[in-house]
């Protein structure tokens, strides 16, 4: 009766105000062990039992993280895995919480000094915001992203890797409200290497025509010879034709149009595509956003463009603004006006920018921004219209990204700066082949070497980008001819802030030479535009 620990009446305040802390810490650090010294032993003997597995778990855990990392966050990813951690968290919050009520109840806070009180509340509060509150935080981010693994990913079977590669169609989508169906005015091939992550990016112009589909695909019995139906016939037209027109080729499958561009998208690059991303632009915009924006060197100045007034012509009415060359910090809906601009240069110029704006998402998608801004990039994530991507399969890939962290990517466009501007209209599907084969043995190799310092740029303009100290060599032309073309610029390029003159560019001098109509001037002005670097 005279100890102090399981009988503090005898005890002097000093004493009891030590033990109150004790236990809380006990119940803190091993949950159980207050109850076994100063309380319900049985109680006490269980709940330790409970914190003995936990801890077991952990352990097992982090050496599953260590030795099988796809597998731990497959396990992750699995539906019915992650709601039965999710219910364990819970329990565990929930027990937890429990026992820091019974660890106040030992306490007897009455017998306290009336001093001491206040803190012994205080510490209680922290302590369970420590354990049941980071538990039960735990349990509702976990959640958050199962929710969002389903809303996105599909539960169809595992792919293999083909040639020991990976290849992911991204498409980026906009969906008017006088469309049916999606148009993929951004088309890619993400191809990674299945053992060292080493990824190499292949970027298809949206205007390509004569696209092929590949063996097997229903398409080919429409289109035997390519998709060859005239101007109109441009690869990202396929969508929606095959969704407005031939669904029915493609019984059970989820999405026929994005089915056939990546079918399309195969046969003219040579290789077997896998499985596609269709990302609608306005969940673009919401996931940079949730990133916190994205930084990029910017070479030349950017239109928001205005309503056509002219589609003959291609010509816009008045900016809705201008994104300036330098240093920028884009938010979504400027980074996605970054990406989508194509007024006073060509497309080519538009592929070299988003290849930009996605290398500076890789770039910039840290653990630390991953984890502080979880909720709101999986509730952007959400946004992503379709993938058919396994979430069986989503731990694999996750690592492959992890491996691919900071190594540059190989590139190749069809289109300028590596092919002659005219190619996408009359396209040799054998000397694409061999491009993309040469790109994905060297991206394969150990070690592969990056292209210099992972900058991309648009094609010669005038004497802009001459401005912008670029050389001239020579690229393939149509028919695998040679044509001459700038060369990638290195890191340190200049951003064309300056006319020939040297009077400084403004958004006020641009909108003059808009409201005069010399779209040439603006043209050479704005023409190194396609220049860009993450930061």
């Amino acid at each position: 009766m005279t100890d102090p620990v399981r009988y503090p009446s005898s005890a002097s305040a000093p004493v009891r105000t030590k033990r109150a802390f004790v236990l809380l810490l006990m119940t803190l650090l091993v949950p159980g062990s207050a109850q076994i010294v100063a309380g319900d032993r049985k109680l006490g003997r269980i709940a330790l039992r409970v914190t003995l597995c936990v801890w077991a778990l952990l352990a097992a855990t982090l050496l599953l993280l260590v030795l099988n990392r796809s597998l731990l966050i497959n396990i992750v990813a699995n539906p019915f895995a992650s709601l039965l951690i999710v219910v364990v968290l819970v329990a565990l919050a929930l027990g937890w919480a429990f026992l820091f009520i019974n660890t106040l109840r030992l306490i007897r806070p009455v017998l306290l000094a009336p001093g001491a009180r206040p803190a012994v509340g205080i510490a209680l509060v922290l302590a369970l915001v420590l354990s049941s509150g980071s538990l039960g935080y735990a349990a509702y981010m976990l959640n958050v992203g199962r929710n969002a693994i389903g809303s996105i990913f599909s539960a169809g079977p595992a792919i293999d890797p083909v040639d020991g590669r990976y290849n992911f169609l991204m498409m980026g989508g906009d969906a008017g409200e006088d469309r049916t169906g999606r148009r993929p005015d951004s088309l890619s091939v993400l191809s990674v290497d299945a053992k060292t992550g080493q990824t190499a990016i292949i970027s298809v112009p949206r205007n390509l025509q004569n696209a092929q589909f590949s063996e097997g695909s229903p398409m080919r019995k429409i289109y035997p010879d390519g998709y060859d139906c005239g101007n109109e016939c441009l690869i990202n037209a396929i969508n929606t034709e095959v969704t407005n027109e031939h669904a029915d080729l493609y019984p059970g499958v989820a999405d026929p149009g994005a089915q056939a561009t990546l079918e399309a998208v195969s046969g003219t690059l040579g290789i077997t595509v896998q499985a596609y991303v269709l990302v609608d632009m306005d969940g673009f915009a919401k996931l940079i956003d949730a990133m916190g924006g994205i930084r990029i060197k910017a070479g030349g100045w950017v239109p928001m463009s205005g309503d056509m007034i002219d589609e003959a012509n291609g010509i816009h009415g008045m900016p809705l603004g201008w994104l300036p060359a330098g240093e920028l910090h884009l938010n979504g809906y400027h980074a996605l006006w970054y990406g989508r601009s194509r007024e006073f240069v060509d497309d080519y110029a538009r592929i070299q920018r988003q290849q930009c704006v996605q290398q500076a998402m890789l770039k910039q998608l840290d653990p630390a921004t991953l984890l502080s801004k979880f909720e709101d990039i999986a509730s952007a994530g959400t946004k992503v219209v379709d993938s058919n991507i396994s979430s069986s399969q989503l731990g694999s890939f996750v690592d492959l990204a992890m491996k691919a962290k900071g190594k540059e990517a190989k590139r190749l466009t069809i289109g300028p700066p590596d092919f002659d501007a005219s190619f996408s209209t009359v396209p040799d599907f054998d000397v694409i082949h061999d491009k993309v084969d040469q790109l994905l043995a060297s991206a394969s190799e150990p070690q592969a070497a990056a292209p210099v310092d992972g900058i991309v740029q648009a094609p010669a303009v005038g004497g802009r980008l001459q401005a912008a100290g670029l050389q001239q060599p020579t690229l393939l032309a149509a028919g695998g001819a040679l044509a001459q073309q700038p060369t990638p610029p290195s890191s340190d390029f200049t951003p064309v802030t300056t006319t020939p003159d040297g009077e400084p560019i403004t958004e006020a001098m641009l909108n003059q030479l808009k409201r005069e109509g010399n779209e040439q001037a603006l043209r050479e002005l704005v023409a190194s535009n396609g220049l860009c670097a993450p930061l």
